[in-house]
């Protein structure tokens, strides 16, 4: 089993989440971990002046996963048919869930509302 790990997750690790340590080790030393290129974009846009050298860091201690036309295509029809029910999804999520569907991974997520494909969600 390989992981993608969210964006919140990563933010709790750089931001001396214990828990989130703990866990992340783990799954480090097993190199199992992928993050998304769009999560790559949204530490960089959330990230303090100090902390850049750890987010390259953490972003370097796993696979970056970069946009398929193919987990485009498939993104795009997770936010139709979410939003068809009523639920309204981030392109970055829909992107990450079909990153992770295709792909065969499970999501790291403190967000799982997020993520509606509840049969993707990595439960550590």
């Amino acid at each position: 089993m390989r992981i993608i790990i969210d964006t919140d997750i990563a933010i709790d690790f750089l931001r001396g989440d214990k828990t989130v340590e703990n866990i992340l080790s783990k799954l480090w030393e097993n190199n199992i971990t992928n993050i998304s290129i769009l999560s790559v974009y949204e530490l960089f846009a959330g990230m303090k002046k100090n902390e850049k050298e750890d987010t390259l860091n953490f972003i370097n201690a796993s696979t970056v996963e970069p946009v398929s036309l193919k987990i485009a295509e498939y993104g795009g029809e997770f936010f139709k048919k979410y939003r068809k029910t009523g639920i309204t999804l981030t392109t970055v999520d829909c992107l990450i869930m079909a990153t992770a569907y295709l792909k065969k991974y499970k999501i790291f997520t403190g967000n799982i509302k997020h993520y509606p494909e509840k049969e993707l969600i990595y439960y550590p």
